[in-house]
């Protein structure tokens, strides 16, 4: 049947894309000069065991990767454009087949261009922001903290200082004004004792006669009989 004037056509060149044992990436194209606002993709087991619906609007995407696709196992796909208003005929069924897990990748598949979901990279690049803001608030907390510890230290160390400098000028100033002073050599000075002075004193005799005190040697000469010594 012919499809609606409004809706946009059918999306073209549908292919499988990365096949695996569990996912496989499904991409399309579509006319140029229509309004595609999103897609629709009827993903259903060929065996009739499953069938998932995938719709997601407001994107410019033109692939999708399929996951959680059980392994070694065939599968149908078509591809819907939506517009602006309604969606378009589903595309033409498409058949894929899901590796195993001991096959390899085919040659002609591999490297076509890594396509992964647009909410997954958001969240690993969300998730990536927030490493990398742990990590610098983590070390802008370790630089303050051994700021701290090294500023600490000094302090101490300075009052440290302070008390052994006064200690020693203690220990370096003399005892007593009376202690013992060191020679140039390294030898002490030992105090000079004074030897005992000892003063002899000449008594002159004196004379018991009325005259005038005389030396010893004219007492003897004095002609008084009753002179005393």
């Amino acid at each position: 049947c012919l499809a609606h004037p409004d809706r946009p056509p059918s999306p073209v060149n549908v292919t499988v894309t990365q096949l695996k044992a569990n996912s496989a990436t499904v991409s399309w194209d579509v006319p140029e000069g229509d309004v595609v606002i999103g897609y629709a993709i009827l993903q259903q087991r060929q065996d009739g065991q499953m069938q998932r619906f995938i719709r997601e609007v407001n994107t410019t995407n033109r692939a999708c990767v399929l996951w959680d696709l059980a392994e070694d196992a065939d599968y149908i796909i078509q591809v819907q454009s939506i517009g602006l208003y309604g969606e378009s005929q589903a595309s033409k069924r498409v058949h894929f087949r899901t590796l195993k897990e001991t096959d390899r990748l085919p040659s002609n598949s591999s490297n076509q261009g890594d396509i992964t979901m647009e909410g997954l990279d958001k969240d690993r690049q969300l998730q990536t922001g927030e490493i990398i803001i742990i990590v610098a608030v983590l070390l802008m907390w370790a630089v303050c903290l051994w700021a701290a510890v090294i500023a600490l230290f000094c302090r101490q160390y300075d009052i440290i200082k302070d008390n052994d400098s006064n200690n020693n000028k203690e220990k370096t100033k003399p005892s007593s004004e009376h202690s013992t002073p060191e020679r140039p050599s390294g030898g002490l000075l030992r105090s000079k004792k004074k030897s005992p002075s000892v003063n002899i004193i000449e008594v002159a005799p004196v004379c018991g006669c009325a005259r005038s005190q005389l030396p010893s040697h004219a007492c003897r000469a004095c002609p008084c009989p009753s002179h005393t010594w």
